[in-house]
């Protein structure tokens, strides 16, 4: 019997997999706990059209990305610091700072989270810095440090 999971099933597959198992299974165990449905042709159908539209959405959300990393690639982002003896900064440059630097100066705003900062920033200086916007798209800033 072809049966439409709509949770995951440990064995059988994921939400949204339409399997075959035996009648008694699916009648005895799947349907009474509402596990699965029983695959009609109209269920099909519109399993098969929430994963276009899914499709759709996430090349939608990842084209959005790579052109927000075409804009952002190569930028030059400046942080001003208070600075110590030998260009020591009082503190430390964070994402929080580089992220709010980068929205004043090219009105670009992008959530700090993103920012990925290898290590914590305490000189003065030139830093790449990864944003990832995506799963599969990157982009590099540079961030200028600056006596303030």
């Amino acid at each position: 019997m072809k049966v439409i999971l709509l949770k995951d099933v440990l064995g059988q597959g994921r939400q949204g997999d339409v399997v075959n198992v035996a009648e008694g299974y699916a009648r005895n165990y799947l349907l009474p706990r509402g596990l699965a449905s029983k695959a009609s042709q109209g269920k099909l159908r519109e399993i098969d059209d929430r994963r276009k539209s899914a499709m759709l959405k996430k090349e939608k959300i990842e084209h959005a990305a790579r052109e927000l990393a075409a804009s952002l690639n190569g930028l030059t982002v400046t942080v001003r610091a208070k600075t110590g003896e030998a260009g020591k900064l009082f503190g430390s440059v964070n994402n929080k700072d580089i992220a709010e630097a980068l929205a004043e100066q090219h009105k670009i705003t992008l959530d700090k989270k993103k920012l990925v900062v290898r290590e914590p920033i305490k000189q003065l200086g030139s830093y790449s810095i990864t944003a990832k916007l995506h799963p599969a798209v990157q982009a590099k800033i540079f961030l200028e440090v600056v006596e303030e």
